[in-house]
């Protein structure tokens, strides 16, 4: 028998991916709106816990909108959409004040604004950069995981993995394209649920293990690309890769990042026979941007044929590097090396996907009822390559914009969805 077109009231958003970008729409949502969480493994083991730079916050006297929005440009390389650009700017401080109000514990310094510290790192032409020491993403994360933890509105579902999207061509109906919801499969229990959704947001990351070198989790796989081209949605940009310049190199960890921070700070890249080699390749020598540092390292290992270079940071003193690079330090020597006497082996390793869903500035994707936030999308804001700790701050910029979208067209019923 066919069931009733009737429709459910006040279905859940759902979001597939427990991020920066997913808990952000859900705790901006979860106060006039049901949600469901979708984490596909453990709820800790998003790819926010591994960024350890920070985020951009245009915070400082010596900095602007402009000034932000022309670094980003430069490091795109000429192919950044610059209404994105700017708009995410003019967002950054509040972007900040947000996370600081939720009780993110920020590396401090009484005279900076905020009462933060600023860093500097590759491509930005001050310092502009809020973090917590060297594990910026893992102190955001754990915050905002435990804020949505504990609200009531909001179900989190470990072990769940989205499948498909449910739209109109699973309903065979004559109607403009819909997102209606999510087919999704309990790991544990080995079955797969039907979720109707009011909205279906993808915070499902970028595809860097597609490379077998990456700083990325095992998590970073494509999902939400895949499914939103599956959908009939745009995809743009996925040529842009970005190669992290400096991943350990280490025959026991392959996907270890040392963050920019560290040569924000003043370490050195230099050849194994001790030579420094940037000013031949940028004015800018160890802060040019991303692609640019990566592109003069795989130069000159394979002028040199070597397997690897140095990121010498001896120089800033063990004190120094215990304070501002806790996580790399203990790292490191737990691997028996010891930054503070002796430089770091480094190589460049995928590091993030530059392109995605094509979504505009509240998250919205080609097909109504899909919204996408954070590194499953395509922007415009990173062009052909991302400026340092731009990631952070779209996440956390767009997923607001996203979810006050999402309640502003909340009202459109679900109707019964085929298992």
């Amino acid at each position: 028998m066919t069931q009733p077109d009737t429709a459910t009231p006040k279905a859940p958003v759902v979001i597939i991916g427990a991020g920066l970008a997913g808990l952000t729409v859900a705790l901006q949502l979860a106060d006039r709106h049901p949600v469901i969480v979708l984490a596909k493994r453990g709820l800790e083991e998003a790819a926010t816990a591994w960024a350890q730079g920070g985020i951009v916050g245009v915070l400082g006297e010596d900095d602007s909108v402009e000034s932000h929005v022309r670094d980003t440009q430069d490091a795109g390389a000429g192919l950044v959409d610059e209404n994105a650009a700017r708009f995410i700017a003019e967002h950054s401080a509040d972007a900040v004040e947000w996370l600081v109000n939720r009780g993110v514990p920020f590396s401090a310094d009484p005279a900076g604004p905020l009462g933060l510290h600023l860093t500097r790192e590759g491509g930005h032409a001050v310092r502009r950069i809020a973090h917590a020491a060297d594990a910026t993403g893992k102190a955001i994360h754990d915050v905002l995981l435990e804020s949505v933890r504990r609200h009531p509105n909001i179900q989190l579902r470990e072990r769940w993995m989205a499948l498909d999207l449910i739209t109109s061509r699973h309903l065979k109906r004559d109607e403009t394209p819909h997102c209606y919801g999510v087919y999704a499969l309990d790991i544990d229990q080995q079955r797969v649920e039907t979720l109707p959704a009011a909205a279906v947001v993808l915070a499902t990351g970028g595809a860097g293990k597609v490379y077998r070198y990456t700083t990325n989790p095992d998590t970073a796989t494509g999902d939400g690309i895949a499914m939103a081209w599956r959908a009939g949605c745009r995809i743009g940009n996925m040529e842009f890769i970005q190669f992290h310049p400096t991943c350990l190199y280490h025959p026991q960890e392959r996907s270890f990042l040392i963050t920019e921070a560290l040569r924000g700070e003043g370490a050195h890249l230099k050849l194994p026979d001790g030579t420094r080699f940037m000013a031949a390749h940028d004015e800018r020598m160890e802060l040019a941007p991303r692609d640019i540092v990566a592109r003069a390292i795989d130069f000159e290992m394979k002028k040199h044929g070597v397997d690897n270079v140095l990121l010498d940071a001896t120089h800033l003193g063990e004190l120094f590097l215990r304070d501002h690079f806790p996580t790399i330090h203990a790292r490191c020597m737990a691997l028996g090396i010891d930054i503070a006497r002796q430089p770091i082996p480094v190589v460049p390793a995928a590091h993030y996907t530059c392109g995605g869903v094509v979504t505009d500035l509240n998250g919205r994707c080609d097909l109504p009822g899909l919204y996408a936030v954070g590194e499953t999308t395509y922007t415009g804001l990173h062009g052909a390559n991302r400026l340092a700790s731009n990631s952070l701050l779209e996440c956390v910029v767009l997923g607001r914009t996203c979810a006050s979208d999402i309640l502003e067209r909340d009202g459109r019923g679900v109707p019964m969805l085929p298992a």
